[in-house]
């Protein structure tokens, strides 16, 4: 493994704080090729009072994972600023309190692998240690853990994981591109929000089958509605196998 990657477990500590008063603030948020989940689309265009589908089209690029078949979304950065991220500030980020869980998640990343037998999931962090980051020479000690709670992440994570099952479970059974209108529908449920509940509130078919607090809920709690998303798609897209099938 490179020695600036560190492998560490949730109660292994670490030392790292960032702050203003370091040189190399906002560093971190140059040269970007930031990959956006459907919970960071969900947080970010409500941060920003937008719809999601005004978010993909002002902030994000897209294109098809060569591996997976499936929409993979990228924050957009214009080349000629050095690829900055298009919500940093010279005070630091105005979304800060919505960023994205990679930005909150930093300098560790998140590794996870579920069992196939059992299900379980297994993670295991590392610290990403880039040249320019001061952040490890005077930072607080701290577990794995702790920093995670403090940074809010495991809203992210749960989420997070629940996109990695359905993932797993498509690639299992369909290992190559998804046809078209699966590929739309895919896009537009976890990543277009509101474009699906348009969709799901005009589909007769998935409309009835709602009960009056789903109806309430869907309509009012986003989050509430990207839980239901990842449902719909794993049944309606990827219902012929089950996700623990060996």
């Amino acid at each position: 493994m490179e020695e600036n990657f560190i492998p560490l477990s949730p109660d292994d500590k670490f030392r790292f704080s960032c702050t203003s008063n370091l040189s190399c603030f906002n560093e971190c948020c140059r040269d970007l090729n930031q990959f956006l989940t459907p919970y960071d689309i969900l947080r970010l265009k409500n941060s920003l009072g937008i719809s999601s589908g005004m978010f993909l089209k002002t902030y994000t690029s897209y294109h098809t994972g060569p591996e997976t078949g499936l929409p993979v979304i990228t924050l957009k950065t214009d080349s000629a600023s050095g690829s900055i991220c298009p919500f940093v500030t010279p005070s630091g980020c105005r979304v800060y309190k919505d960023r994205p869980s990679s930005c909150r998640t930093y300098p560790l990343a998140r590794l996870v692998s579920r069992n196939r037998e059992s299900g379980s999931l297994s993670e295991y962090y590392m610290t990403i240690k880039e040249t320019h980051c001061l952040g490890f020479s005077d930072g607080k000690e701290q577990t794995v853990s702790k920093w995670i709670i403090e940074q809010d992440v495991e809203p992210y994570n749960r989420m997070n994981d629940m996109l990695m099952e359905i993932i797993s479970l498509k690639n299992q059974i369909i290992p190559g591109e998804l046809d078209i209108k699966s590929g739309y529908l895919f896009r537009m449920a976890l990543y277009d929000l509101d474009g699906f509940r348009s969709y799901l509130f005009t589909d007769k078919e998935d409309h009835d089958a709602l009960s009056e607090s789903d109806n309430i809920a869907l309509k009012q709690d986003d989050t509430a509605l990207l839980v239901f998303a990842l449902s719909w798609v794993k049944q309606n897209l990827f219902s012929n196998a089950s996700f623990y099938d060996t």
